[in-house]
């Protein structure tokens, strides 16, 4: 089983919008940076993606370094600034696609956004 994961910051308190709009850019770079047999049995079997929260920026650093140790494809996603912040402000992580278990290794003790 294939799956994604989204890490967001929570500290940031994002708008529903603003989060939408930074996991869907999470989601589309990590997927231009990863294989196309890794991308084509992940969509085989529906694309599963997880949005899960992080406290603030040290925690996310702190998960694409263990990502990068098992190296599983990243996407950082850091805002430009043009809407609701500064300019530079680390957002989100996309983690994937992979193998559920290895993304698991990285990321399974986090909980859903709700």
């Amino acid at each position: 089983m294939y799956k994604q994961v989204i890490l967001v910051r929570t500290d940031l308190k994002l708008s529903k919008g603003k989060m939408a709009a930074q996991c869907s850019h999470a989601s589309v770079d990590a997927v231009l940076k990863s294989s196309k047999t890794k991308i084509d049995s992940w969509q085989k079997e529906g694309m599963k993606k997880s949005i899960l929260k992080v406290k603030d920026k040290t925690e996310l650093m702190e998960y694409k370094k263990k990502a990068g140790q098992l190296k599983l494809k990243t996407a950082l996603i850091i805002d430009a600034g043009k809407t609701h912040l500064e300019p530079g402000t680390v957002t989100c992580l996309a983690i994937g696609p992979d193998k559920e278990k290895e993304i698991d290794k990285v990321t399974g003790k986090l909980k859903l956004i709700s």
